[in-house]
């Protein structure tokens, strides 16, 4: 009997084939003092930590994108100094290396929980790390991806970002992944983030897929947000048409952006760093719409000098000569520490001295950073924009677009993730050049709703219309100024959702490379009048499933 299992889809893909599980985790160590001496233990963790941090670092290397990113910090973790000293304490109280690895990553990973925001969001790289090692030191094989021997679709609780950045895709392997489903997580989760960044067809936070079991056929519907399980051959059939379909457009030539009736949506390109910028290119990004700097700052232990950023920038630059590139300047404070910004605890770090207000307290660093970017496109030659992030009230606005222009900088905005602004709009727009939309942090600042937390997950959804009124707000506030409006959040990269905002007001819409050829497609559906139709449909609904519901209604989908 058909079962459909709902969750949230990302992109438009759809895939089906037999199932295979993610194995368990083995089981935890047993406190229990070791028979060994503590110096022989204290080898086996420095020789286990060191082969794992080697191991991510590989993976690193292999996987490029965010992903590399993501893996180059879980390297870290396993050579963190402090960590490396917990593991210490608990040696020499005669406890396993086993057992001290396991006690001393859950203590930390309690601590960066506490924490939340951006901290919070590496706890659960933490115990990828410490799976890992506890594996090397029993002899195991490292948690991971099946090896099923033919294709299959992927379903697991979650996926370790080591786990998905290198998941098998070639069309030519016996292990080719079809598809990915996870129980938990949500469309800003590490997994759906890196799946849209690879084109993998998607569901996240599909509960009810704990209950499919190894070889079940099933049909993953990512422009549905469903797992249809037991489906029928009809079904089947039609998974195939919609799939050959998909395929077809992906190699349909790459055009700008734009609506059925020709109105111009540029599509642009969210980059972690300049080596994105070929990939980005090659699927026919427009341009950069959020490139985040913060890779030049985390792992520093000072601020890198102008020369130092100017060399780094001038890199994106000229990839995207005569191209639209809006750099957002360091993201950083609280929830990030850095020695050289701010590292003081704070209680609520998500509400704290983050952002813009971060880098008000050090102005000399935001300086430097606003030289640096004006020196490297003096010779690149970028259309370039930059843009604060966390600004919350007019003044700040007033302060970032004069000291951008005071240091040479033509093009200055400012991120919307703080209602306040949202609210604002109509006023902050009069005194700057540009809004740009993150909805990952317009979205949990607005339901008050951490986007990392998975007990709150429900809430964490820029469907809701309290989000979308918020998007409308600072749409029209765009209109009456003439101001551009882009959407630079994970939002950007829902299809139908894409159309929702442009039919909100949005003007440019930007996300992960790989999202690119979907949303083009979507947005060639439907005309301006059809977009603000959908969105108007969407507006009205109660909360963000009636709203999804209502605007795949009114498209016709």
């Amino acid at each position: 009997m058909t079962d459909t299992i709902e969750g949230v889809g990302i992109g438009l893909g759809v895939a089906h084939g037999p199932v295979a599980r993610m194995a368990e985790r083995a089981p935890a160590p047993k406190d229990a003092r070791s028979e060994r001496a503590p110096e022989e233990e204290t080898a086996r963790v420095r020789e286990a930590l060191a082969a794992v941090a080697a191991e991510l670092t590989r993976r690193a290397e292999a996987a490029g994108g965010a992903a590399r990113d993501v893996l180059e910090a879980q390297a870290m973790m396993a050579e963190d100094p402090s960590l490396e000293e917990a593991v210490d304490a608990r040696l020499s109280d005669g406890k396993t290396a086993e057992w001290a690895v396991f006690d001393a990553f859950a203590e930390f990973r309690a601590t960066l929980e506490a924490v939340g925001g951006y901290l919070g969001e590496r706890a659960a790289d933490l115990d990828d790390v410490a799976a890992r090692v506890i594996a090397h030191l029993r002899g195991e094989p490292a948690p991971g991806v099946p090896s099923p021997g033919h294709p299959f679709v992927l379903v697991a609780p979650d996926l370790a970002p080591a786990d998905t950045a290198l998941l098998d895709l070639d069309p030519a392997s016996p292990n080719r992944v079809l598809a990915l489903v996870t129980t938990d997580g949500g469309p800003t989760s590490h997994t759906a983030i890196l799946a849209r960044e690879k084109g993998i067809v998607a569901v996240v936070g599909a509960a009810g897929a704990a209950g499919l079991a190894d070889g079940d056929t099933v049909i993953v519907d990512a422009a549905g947000g469903a797992v249809i399980a037991s489906p029928s051959e009809e079904q089947l059939s039609e998974a195939r048409r919609r799939a050959d379909e998909r395929a077809a457009a992906e190699q349909a030539p790459v055009v700008p952006g734009a609506l059925a009736d020709g109105t111009a949506v540029p599509l642009l390109a969210n980059l972690g760093s300049p080596q994105g910028a070929a990939e980005a290119l090659e699927r026919g990004a427009e341009g950069v719409g959020l490139f985040r700097t913060e890779f030049l700052f985390l792992s520093a232990t000072e601020a890198p000098t102008v020369e130092e950023q100017r060399a780094v920038y001038a890199t994106l630059l000229t990839a995207f000569a005569g191209r639209k590139v809006v750099v957002r300047v360091l993201d950083a404070g609280a929830d990030k520490p850095l020695p050289f910004l701010n590292d003081a605890p704070e209680d609520n770090p998500a509400l704290g001295l983050r952002g813009l207000r971060a880098l008000r307290a050090s102005e000399h660093i935001l300086r430097d950073q606003l030289t640096a970017l004006a020196e490297a496109n003096a010779e690149a030659g970028a259309d370039l924009w930059v843009m604060a992030p966390m600004v919350a009230t007019v003044e700040e606005t007033i302060y970032f677009t004069e000291l951008a222009r005071e240091l040479g900088l033509k093009t200055a905005g400012v991120m919307v993730e703080v209602p306040s602004i949202a609210l604002l709009a109509d006023r902050v727009l009069a005194h700057t050049d540009f809004a740009s939309i993150g909805t990952n942090d317009l979205t949990q600042y607005t339901m008050a709703a951490d986007r990392l937390l998975g007990s709150v997950a429900t809430l964490q959804d820029p469907w809701h219309p309290a989000v979308l009124r918020l998007v409308a707000q600072v749409g029209e506030a765009g209109a009456t100024h003439g101001k551009p409006v882009g959407i630079c959040g994970e939002a950007a990269a829902d299809p139908l959702l894409a159309v929702v905002l442009v039919g909100l007001g949005a003007t440019t819409l930007s996300m992960a490379p790989a999202a690119l050829a979907d949303v083009r497609y979507a947005l060639g559906r439907f005309t301006l009048d059809d977009a603000r139709r959908i969105a108007q449909a969407a507006l009205g609904a109660d909360d963000a499933s009636g709203a999804r519901a209502a605007a795949q209604a009114a498209a016709g989908s």
